[in-house]
């Protein structure tokens, strides 16, 4: 491991302690319901996701607000990360599954090097991902755990209603992204 990625890996170790201790407040997952790693909010206890920006893989510039009125699930993951590898299959099913509801994906590749990210993601998804190897854009996000994987699924009003704090399966992902995705825009 090269001293660069070293001291960004334990930057985002840093960051990341800050994100899971609260930083000193109440945490938006604390007013929903936990159970075997799947933080679900009803829609009056969900926090707003604050201003979203990044870079895409192939360069481009990726805003949440263009996705506004879409139900968009969130998939942190790493080319590096064995679990991201293991449900990738899953969450292109469920993209496929749920867009003619008006949801889309959007990856967050943390910690890895541009070229294994893109790699990793020839021939396994078909949505675009940001490319935050500083871990600065998982933080925009305001979650309370930045596990890898981790996956957040995002109401219509831009809202976490959603956070899986593990690997996901189709079975798992696709009834939670459905049953957001029929709340409509109420």
């Amino acid at each position: 491991m090269t001293v660069r990625r070293l001291a960004i890996v334990l930057a985002t170790a840093v960051l990341s302690a800050g994100a899971l201790a609260g930083c000193g407040g109440d945490s938006w997952a604390d007013k929903c319901s936990t159970a075997s790693g799947v933080v679900d909010c009803a829609p009056g206890q969900r926090t707003a996701v604050k201003e979203v920006k990044g870079e895409l893989l192939d360069g481009k510039q990726y805003d949440l607000k263009s996705d506004l009125g879409k139900v968009v699930v969130v998939n942190f993951w790493g080319s590096w990360c064995a679990p991201c590898r293991a449900e990738a299959d899953d969450l292109e099913k469920t993209f496929q599954s749920t867009k003619a509801q008006n949801v889309t994906f959007i990856g967050v590749n943390t910690r890895d090097d541009r070229d294994a990210a893109i790699q990793f993601e020839r021939n396994r998804v078909t949505y675009p991902s940001i490319y935050d190897v500083d871990g600065k854009v998982a933080l925009q996000f305001d979650v309370t755990q930045t596990s890898t994987p981790a996956t957040l699924i995002i109401d219509r009003q831009g809202r976490i209603a959603v956070a899986i704090r593990q690997a996901t399966t189709v079975t798992q992902l696709q009834p939670l992204v459905e049953k957001v995705a029929a709340e409509g825009n109420g």
